[in-house]
């Protein structure tokens, strides 16, 4: 089922109108799930932080043992081209993918000789600046490096993701709050994390067991570049429910404020609506 409506696809060399088909039964990317993605937005005629997205699925492929193929820059290029499709003020979801097509004799390591590659774009709606969420524990946690492929953005972590956000949802909650393997809270099951505390704004510390997501880098720069403190730290699940306000941060929906952690219940707080506001502020000005 595709995620959002009207699609794109760039595939072979080319722009397709639609969903097409880009990987067979055989590919080491279908049986073996060696596939990465990045996730970037156009919203309002801009594209922020493209270029590092672009680059970031090309480390994403490496991590996974994939031989990248194509260059972040040309890679930008093509998005814009493909963009041109769509009406000037529909919001896209801008997916580039690699994925193994050959493996070794035993199957399990791709090779490196040839790796598949497309660019998704999907008009999906950016949510409303009101749209809120709910969080609740779960007990799956984030892998470590030790276990899989923390630092890719890799298609095979994402159903640990699912079955914290199928948890926190047969609850009733909107998302899960999840910890890291020492019981730390490390993101949601979708996005990265912030609270803030008698005015002061946290974020759990980066620590290899969850992407330090390139919107994430893009509040803390922008609340610093306003004279706002960010503390990376550790934070546990008491840190959270003495909180005053708490939001996620993440590509999609760029800034998601939460109402709620189990029965713990907070306002939509004067930073989580700065930081959306500084955020559009500097994506639409740097365009």
């Amino acid at each position: 089922m595709a995620f959002g409506t009207v699609i794109r696809t760039y595939f072979d060399g080319r722009w397709h109108d639609g969903d097409v088909p880009v990987m067979r039964a055989a590919d080491h990317g279908m049986w073996q799930g060696s596939s990465v993605f990045d996730g970037a937005r156009r919203f309002e005629g801009v594209t922020p932080d493209l270029d590092r997205h672009c680059a970031r699925v090309n480390r994403s492929a490496e991590a996974l043992m994939l031989k990248p193929t194509v260059k972040p820059e040309d890679m930008v290029e093509i998005v814009h081209e493909g963009l041109a499709g769509f009406a000037p003020d529909a919001a896209v979801y801008i997916r580039p993918m690699y994925w193994g097509i050959h493996g070794s004799e035993l199957g399990l390591v791709p090779s490196t000789e040839e790796t598949g590659f497309a660019i998704c774009l999907e008009e999906v709606a950016m949510h409303a600046p009101d749209r809120t969420t709910t969080l609740t524990t779960t007990k799956f946690r984030r892998p470590v490096l030790e276990d899989a492929v923390c630092d890719a953005k890799a298609g095979c972590l994402y159903p640990n993701n699912a079955r914290m956000l199928a948890e926190a949802q047969r609850a009733g909650f909107g998302n899960a709050l999840v910890a890291d393997v020492m019981g730390n809270v490390a993101e949601s099951a979708t996005a990265n994390v912030f609270m803030v505390r008698d005015g002061e704004i946290f974020t759990p510390i980066a620590n290899g067991t969850f992407l330090s997501g390139i919107t994430r880098a893009r509040h803390i720069a922008n609340l610093r570049a306003d004279g706002v403190d960010v503390r990376e730290t550790v934070l546990t699940f008491d840190d959270f429910r003495n909180a005053d306000e708490v939001f996620l941060s993440g590509n999609l929906t760029k800034v998601t404020p939460v109402t709620a952690f189990d029965d713990r219940q907070y306002q939509v707080g004067p930073v989580t609506r700065r930081v959306r506001e500084m955020y559009w502020d500097w994506a639409l000005s740097a365009a």
